[in-house]
C-alpha cells in the first residue's frame, strides 16, 4: 500500500498500515484501534483520508460482486474500482446510469466523497447507491439503505462514520455510446453545449475567451453534430485534456460506438489518466450561474492560467444527500487541474474562491480548497444533521482527522 496519496502530495502520517484478509479481522482492527482511516486508490488531494493512527486498505477482502437481476442492483467489495465492476457488469448486460472521467478510483471512496461524472440528467455516483454496510468504531457491522433516516447522510460520509465494506448500486441494461470532440466554443454557447448530450465535458486553459474543447458522450442513436455545431470545428485525431500527452491514454473518440464503460470515462482504466503530476480543486455552483461564474473567473484568468494544466466544466443532477455538493440543486462542477506547486496554487486558489464567493460554491471533498469553515456549513442545508450524525456513530472521535476537524469541530 502506498505511504502517499495518488498524486504524491500528501504523505501519509500513520503510524501503521493494515490489509486485513476478511471482515472479521478488519472488525477486530477497527474495535481495538484508538485512531483509524481506510485508504482506497489514493485520489483525494487533501489530508481527508489522513491520519496518525492505523490506515486501512480493505484491498485484501475478497473482491465480490454479486448481481441481483430482480432487483436491477449489484452489491460490490467497497475495494473494487469503478472500472473493474463496469467491465463485469457489461459481460452480464448491465450498466451503471454514469462514470467518473477515471475508472481508477474505488468504489467506497468515490461514494464517500460525491466524485461524479457529467450529464444533466445524472446525479453523482453517490445518487446510485441503495444500501450499504459498514463497520463502525466499536467494531459492529452496520447495514443501512434507503428506507433508513440516516442513509442520506451516511452515504456520503467522507469516511468519518466507520469503515464502508460493501456497497448496493442501482443498474440499468447496457448501452453503447459515441464520443465526438468539438473545438472552440464561444462562452455565451456554453449552456446549450453542456445540455447537448449524454455527457459532456468542456476544457479550457483560460487563456483565451474561448473554451477549448467539447467531449460529447452521446447516444448512438442521435446524430452527430453538424459541420458548424454551435460555430466549433471537428477535432480531426484523438484528444487528451491534458496538451502535451498521448490521446492513447484516453478513451476512443470521433464518433466510434462503444459500449458505455468504454466511453463515459475520459481516460483509460490500464493508462495513466490526467498527468499524473498535479493538484486538483473543484466546485460546484447553481447550474443556472453559468454566464456568471464565466464572467467572474475571467476576472482572474491571467492569474489562472499560469498555473493551470486544463479546467473542466460539467454538470451534475440534483439529489438530496447530506454533504454531497449537489444537494438539493442542480450543479455546474468548475474542476481545476493545478500544476504540483502548492506555494504557486494555493494564492491563486483564494482568489478563485473570492470570485465565485456570491454563488455559494461548495467544494469537492476529496480535492484541495481553503473555504472557511462557517461559510462551508452555511451552504448545506443539512449540515448541522451531519454534525450529530457523526458524534452519533463516532463519539471518540476514532475516525476523524484534522481536516475533519476543522470543517465539523468536536
Amino acid at each position: 500500500m502506498p505511504r502517499r496519496n495518488w498524486a504524491g502530495n500528501v504523505r501519509y502520517a500513520a503510524r501503521e498500515f493494515h490489509r486485513p484478509a476478511s471482515i472479521d479481522d478488519l472488525r477486530r482492527l477497527v474495535a481495538g484501534s484508538t485512531r483509524l482511516r481506510a485508504v482506497g486508490t489514493g485520489h483525494s488531494f487533501n489530508r481527508l483520508g489522513d491520519t496518525d493512527g492505523d490506515l486501512v486498505s480493505l484491498a485484501g477482502l475478497p473482491p465480490t460482486i454479486d448481481l441481483d437481476r430482480e432487483r436491477g442492483q449489484v452489491t460490490v467489495a467497497g475495494a473494487l474500482r469503478y472500472g473493474d465492476v463496469a467491465r463485469h457488469l457489461h459481460t452480464q448486460g448491465y450498466a451503471l446510469a454514469n462514470l467518473a472521467s477515471l475508472p481508477h478510483i474505488s468504489v467506497a471512496g468515490a461514494v464517500a466523497t460525491a466524485t461524479h461524472g457529467s450529464g444533466q440528467a445524472h446525479g453523482n455516483l453517490a445518487t446510485s447507491v441503495a444500501a450499504l454496510e459498514i463497520v463502525t468504531a466499536d467494531g459492529d457491522l452496520l447495514h443501512v439503505d434507503r428506507d433508513d433516516d440516516t442513509f442520506a447522510g451516511i452515504v456520503v460520509g467522507l469516511g468519518a462514520l466507520g469503515v464502508v465494506t460493501r456497497l448496493t448500486l442501482d443498474v440499468v441494461p447496457t448501452y453503447d455510446l459515441r464520443q465526438y470532440v468539438r473545438l472552440d466554443l464561444a462562452p455565451e454557447a456554453l449552456d446549450e453545449a453542456l445540455g447537448s448530450a449524454y455527457s459532456v465535458s468542456v476544457f479550457t486553459d483560460w487563456r483565451t475567451p474561448r473554451l477549448r474543447e467539447v467531449w460529447r458522450k452521446q447516444s448512438t442513436d442521435q446524430p452527430p453534430p453538424e459541420a458548424d455545431w454551435l460555430g466549433t470545428t471537428a477535432a480531426d485525431e484523438p484528444r487528451h485534456p491534458v496538451l502535451g500527452m498521448p490521446a492513447e491514454n484516453c478513451s476512443p473518440q470521433l464518433g466510434v460506438a462503444g459500449p458505455w464503460h468504454e466511453r463515459l470515462p475520459h481516460f483509460k482504466l490500464g493508462f495513466t489518466p490526467s498527468s499524473g503530476d498535479e493538484l486538483q480543486s473543484e466546485y460546484h455552483v447553481p447550474r443556472a450561474s453559468v454566464a456568471g461564474v464565466l464572467a467572474a473567473l475571467a476576472e482572474v484568468a491571467h492569474l489562472i492560467a499560469p498555473v493551470l494544466q486544463v479546467c473542466e466544466l460539467r454538470t451534475v443532477a440534483a439529489d438530496e444527500l447530506w454533504l454531497s455538493p449537489n444537494c438539493r440543486r442542480d450543479s455546474l462542477a468548475v474542476h481545476f487541474t493545478w500544476v504540483d506547486d502548492a506555494d504557486a496554487v494555493l494564492p491563486v486558489l483564494a482568489e478563485v474562491e473570492e470570485r465565485l464567493a456570491p454563488f455559494a460554491p461548495r467544494p469537492h471533498w476529496g480535492k484541495v480548497f481553503v473555504t472557511d469553515p462557517g461559510a462551508l456549513a452555511a451552504r448545506y442545508p443539512r449540515y448541522a444533521d451531519f454534525t450529530v450524525l457523526l458524534t452519533d456513530l463516532d463519539p471518540k472521535g476514532k475516525f476523524r482527522t484534522n481536516l475533519l476537524n476543522h470543517y465539523f469541530p468536536a
